[in-house]
């Protein structure tokens, strides 16, 4: 079926789809979404893993509103403001003092890994360091898609029809420590940085223990910065607050955005240890990055809010019980449909893994058909390597869990048999 293409452009969507209105939002609350078309459908994402309070919180939106009535734009480029030097004490209160001790504010996840590339080159500049620029990522790893971070997300998302530049950047598997020591080795003195998520979004996949380990021991004997990058992983999202809060030791740099502002801003943080900051402050040395809309009153607000709310609602307790309830419906699933192989993550961060009855992987297109399918049946999934992603919101209610559980079974049925 074709649709008439309206002025707006999406990102990600193919042409077949735009201008549809069964897929045009026009509201959401709680972890329900209206479409053009009428329907309500349940969330299963929190978003793009933004909304992890839900959708239309008060006291966000309240706080919001003031800071716009009160300073509708005040910056952080070449000036500091009250409100962003506010949130960035909150942030490193929950991240830890002890450890961490400046923040640098950004506007998404993607512009924070390019901010963060840049400071783990400079950091080692500083020490004359000057060969130090290479950063390495792990497979599957997602970052975002400007240009710094799409080098840094593993993959081929047209990086050489845009030019994407991968000259300072490598990749090396998850949970293979021997493969990383061997670049460590090979390229001894020139590895700046190595960036990994505590739990790979696409598809789900934990850092084990183990590896956890050889990454530490790795930067204690080569001498790169450990940056996490929690954009996914935090608020509460896979367990501790900071996922890495659960390492035997802190990283250097942690990189958060999504459930920053509970989705409602643009917003990102990188947050950095006292050495890494205490190198440009004795050194007066000023890192050239800036962004218009980084740390405004407006984002800078949204974020205390959503503290306050974590508070408030006691995020770390729904996180536990959503948590037990995934565990449960996840393992029901496993054992009632043999299409279901498996699942994966942790906390309220899953992938369902799905193969076909002859026991092959779906196709890109398979996935996507079946993302739909389940849609149909009333619950958005996120598409993922031979799996749907689910990572509910933490108000989900058990109501809530048993209708995504129920969408997500009849969605394979649908699609599968």
């Amino acid at each position: 079926m074709t649709h008439e293409v309206t002025s707006l452009w999406p990102l990600m969507m193919p042409v077949a789809r735009q201008g549809d209105d069964t897929y045009c939002t026009e509201s959401a609350q709680g972890v329900r979404i209206t479409f053009s078309d009428g329907r309500e459908i349940l969330c299963g994402t929190s978003g793009l893993w933004n909304c992890i309070l839900g959708y239309g919180n008060d006291a966000i939106a309240g706080a919001v509103h003031q800071a716009l009535l009160d300073a509708s734009y005040l910056s952080t480029y070449r000036y500091e403001n009250a409100y962003a030097r506010r949130a960035a004490d909150a942030l490193i209160a929950v991240a830890g003092p002890e450890h961490f001790g400046r923040v640098i504010f950004s506007t998404s996840g993607g512009a924070a890994n390019d901010l963060t590339m840049k400071l783990v080159r400079h950091y080692f500049a500083l020490g004359g360091e000057h060969d130090r620029k290479a950063v390495v990522g792990l497979e599957g790893g997602w970052h975002g898609l400007t240009f710094g971070a799409a080098a840094l997300t593993s993959g081929d998302l047209g990086n050489r029809v845009y030019g994407i530049d991968r000259r300072l950047v490598t990749h090396v598997p998850p949970n293979e420590p021997e493969e990383l020591q061997l670049l460590l080795e090979r390229h001894r003195g020139r590895i700046a940085a190595v960036v990994v998520e505590p739990v790979i979004g696409t598809p789900a996949l934990e850092l084990t223990d183990a590896y956890v380990s050889a990454l530490l021991r790795l930067r204690r004997e080569h001498g790169f910065l450990l940056v996490a990058d929690e954009v996914t992983t935090g608020f509460w999202r896979v367990g501790p607050f900071f996922a890495s809060q659960a390492w035997p030791e802190p990283p250097d740099i942690l990189v958060t955005s999504k459930g920053l502002t509970n989705g409602t801003m643009a917003s990102s943080a990188v947050i950095v240890s006292h050495s890494v900051a205490d190198a440009f402050i004795h050194l007066e040395a000023v890192l050239v990055h800036g962004e218009t809309q980084a740390g405004t009153p407006v984002a800078a607000a949204a974020i205390l809010a959503t503290l306050e709310e974590m508070r408030r609602l006691d995020a770390a307790a729904l996180s536990s019980r959503l948590s037990e309830r995934l565990d449960a419906e996840l393992a029901a699933l496993v054992a009632e449909l043999p299409e279901v192989t498996s699942a994966s993550g942790r906390g309220c961060l899953r992938a369902i893994m799905v193969r076909r009855a002859d026991g092959k992987e779906l196709t890109e297109t398979e996935v996507a058909d079946l993302v739909t399918a389940v849609r149909e049946e009333g619950a958005i999934v996120h598409p993922g390597p031979s799996c749907v992603q689910i990572l509910p919101a933490l108000i989900y209610s058990p109501e809530d869990t048993s209708l995504l559980f129920s969408a997500i079974r009849a969605g394979i049925k649908r699609y599968l048999r």
